[in-house]
């Protein structure tokens, strides 16, 4: 061998080494997912069924808007409306992957986070005017929002969309009327379907979405809906006659994700929590307004309102008394359902004075 010469092979870098490259490919990957995740940060995707440029979707696009400008450059909002992402209980899903940050939810949605929250629209008849439906809810808003913050979503804003009225092909006034038709149901609630079914009534289980076809088809023929809801999406034009009867107030609120809300900046939630106490506000004032608007539009159109007499009405109250035993303790916590009719007699008691 000649001096200093030796056959041991020379260590080079060789870039297609194996374990080397497989350090670059995470290192690379490991930056993409954080470049994501900045990204995500600054994205607040928000879910309702409510339909586009809506009183409740404009409201919406006021919080994204305060929001974006309080989060600052690269911000981006984005609101869903029209069930495009689903019924409400898959917009809970979704907001539990991460997929959505927030919904405009009606108590359909809530229920699937806190069951709790039933006791402001399961229980059929409670309620007589919004003036308990507020006082009720103001009561029970701090301990409901810290059920929800337990079960990691903030609680923005409460809002209401009108009172479920039962819109139906033919025209119906007693209880027993509508036990020959065919009820949407919500799919996701069971318990619901199994107390109708027991009291004589007939159920079918579907979508928002799939409302408008049903009826069309005749798969349903009755729709418990509020009256601007039937406006909307021409419910009205299947099932043209309306009762006029304050069935149960259809209470929402907007919640997001209690991950998203620790990504804001303090600044940022204080924007986001002054904007959205004005929409709730905006909500409750307008959307009441809007139902006696509502119903005086589809009466222009052909729709008819059939109103109980004290008689038919003595029959409904009664219905609500045998739903009682069965919602409590089933659709509503019993002791959330005892807490809603103790405010209730306080309120009315305070009143009567």
């Amino acid at each position: 061998a000649r001096a200093g010469y030796s056959k041991k092979p020379m260590i080079c870098f060789n870039p297609l080494e194996p374990s080397m490259k497989n350090k670059i490919i995470t290192l690379l990957l490991g930056c993409l997912l954080a470049g994501n995740a900045l990204a995500a940060d600054k994205q607040l995707r928000i879910g309702t069924l409510a339909p586009k440029n809506s009183l409740y979707h404009r409201q919406l696009m006021d919080v994204g808007e305060a929001w974006r400008t309080a989060q600052g450059a690269g911000a981006k909002y984005l609101v869903y409306p029209d069930g495009s992402q689903g019924g409400e209980a898959d917009m809970v899903r979704r907001m539990r992957i991460g997929q959505l940050q927030g919904g405009l939810l009606s108590v359909v949605g809530l229920r699937e986070i806190e069951p709790a929250i039933a006791a402001f629209q399961a229980m059929p008849l409670m309620f007589r005017n919004w003036e308990e439906v507020d006082y009720v809810r103001e009561k029970m808003r701090p301990g409901m929002e810290k059920k929800f913050l337990e079960k990691g979503f903030v609680v923005l804003a409460w809002g209401d969309a009108g009172w479920v009225r039962f819109f139906s092909k033919d025209a119906a006034v007693r209880p027993d009327d509508y036990k020959k038709m065919k009820f949407f149901a919500w799919g996701n609630e069971l318990e619901q379907q199994e107390i109708m079914k027991n009291l004589g009534y007939t159920p079918v289980p579907l979508e928002t979405g799939d409302i408008l076809p049903a009826i069309q088809t005749g798969m349903i023929n009755a729709v418990p809906s509020t009256p601007y809801f039937a406006l909307a999406t021409q419910i009205y034009n299947s099932a043209p006659n309306m009762l006029d009867l304050n069935w149960a107030p259809i209470v929402g609120a907007l919640v997001i994700t209690k991950k998203a809300w620790d990504e804001m900046t303090p600044e940022a939630q204080n924007t986001v929590r002054e904007a959205s106490a004005k929409a709730g506000a905006q909500i409750r004032s307008k959307a009441r307004q809007e139902v006696d608007e509502a119903v005086d539009a589809m009466k222009k159109r052909g729709l008819v309102v059939n109103k109980p007499n004290a008689e038919q009405m003595k029959e409904w109250n009664d219905l609500a008394e045998r739903l009682y035993p069965k919602v409590r303790g089933k659709l509503v916590p019993a002791e959330t359902f005892d807490e809603v009719v103790g405010h209730l007699k306080t309120y009315r008691a305070g009143k009567a004075k």
